[in-house]
């Protein structure tokens, strides 16, 4: 499982013109599930990503998470953080989990960042979303649940 972390100071998701889901300050997550993810890279990735230090303190150093700042999560699904584009110009999707079961695990990971105490907004999972963000810092964290990075 992959995810792009980016602290935001707002972001918006918009599927058919119409918001669903709206954040003030806190995490965009993009979420890729892959083949032969589970529970365990939900576990790791939901306590890693709310435990985050990456917000500032009062002395301007990253040493707050989402929950320590207040700020909120906003999860859109994003099979394309598991394409290999290493050959040719078309990027291989293969190393994604096929959409069924990756749904069901993207919604483990946002019940799970629920109840570790992340308010949680959502895209929609599988929909052609458009994203507005405003990054800030810029902050954008690489994570994968195998430690790849």
């Amino acid at each position: 499982m992959r995810a792009v972390v980016q602290r935001v100071s707002r972001a918006t998701v918009l599927v058919d013109g119409a918001e669903v889901g709206r954040i003030g300050p806190g995490l965009l997550i993009y979420l890729g599930v892959g083949k032969g993810d589970g529970p365990v890279d939900v576990e790791y990735l939901a306590a890693k990503i709310a435990g985050l230090r990456v917000f500032p303190d009062e002395r301007h150093s990253m040493n707050r998470s989402v929950l320590d700042a207040g700020g909120a999560a906003l999860v859109i699904s994003q099979f394309t953080l598991h394409g290999d584009a290493r050959r040719g110009r078309r990027p291989s999707f293969d190393g994604a989990m096929e959409p069924a079961a990756a749904e069901a695990l993207y919604e483990e990971f946002v019940a799970r960042l629920v109840e570790l105490g992340v308010e949680v907004a959502r895209g929609v999972f599988g929909a052609m979303m458009l994203v507005e963000s405003i990054n800030d810092g810029p902050v954008t964290i690489l994570l994968d649940s195998a430690r790849l990075f």
